[in-house]
């Protein structure tokens, strides 16, 4: 079903697509507080009547009239265009104001990410580093052994899967 908004409005919207496909399965009606939560689109709304998906807006009761249905949806697809265009308007005007939109700081928060990042493979390797040595110690010579003993005593790796040799490699990399 297309929802006039490109063909691939419900693969963004997977919850709703799930839920038609429960509807659908079990066949219930699909329950939504107000008309607008469901979709802005007439288009949308109208194929979900034409497809006989049922579907009830708590707002307007059990009973509402398809009429009445298309009148909302219509309501709903004009008050979509009005924020689209307030938004645009509040954006250009800011910009002139000299606002400086999006992310100011977007280096500074990558930096803060990729230390946060490393941070936590550190604090990782500091905790299992004394298990990696002293599975070495026991008899384990390569890297694969030691991934393997890891997994076998359930410790977790550093992101919070399985161990790898890799995995292992990076961690006695980081010298701690």
């Amino acid at each position: 079903m297309d929802s006039g908004k490109g063909h691939d409005a419900l693969d963004r919207r997977p919850q709703l697509r799930a839920a038609l496909a429960h509807a659908k399965k079990y066949k219930c009606h699909l329950g939504v507080a107000k008309l607008d939560r469901l979709s802005r689109d007439v288009h949308f709304i109208s194929g979900l009547m034409v497809h006989r998906v049922p579907f009830l807006v708590a707002e307007l009761g059990a009973d509402v009239d398809p009429f009445v249905l298309h009148l909302f949806a219509a309501l709903a697809e004009k008050e979509r265009t009005l924020i689209g265009t307030r938004t645009r308007a509040a954006l250009a005007a800011a910009k002139v104001r000299g606002v400086k939109l999006g992310n100011p700081d977007l280096q500074g928060a990558r930096e803060r990410a990729i230390h946060q990042i490393r941070q936590a493979a550190d604090n990782h390797a500091v905790a299992v580093l004394p298990l990696i040595q002293q599975i070495q110690q026991n008899g384990a010579n390569s890297l694969r052994q030691i991934a393997d003993r890891l997994n076998a005593q359930g410790i977790l790796g550093p992101r919070g899967g399985a161990w790898h040799a890799t995995s292992v490699r990076n961690v006695l990399a980081r010298g701690l």
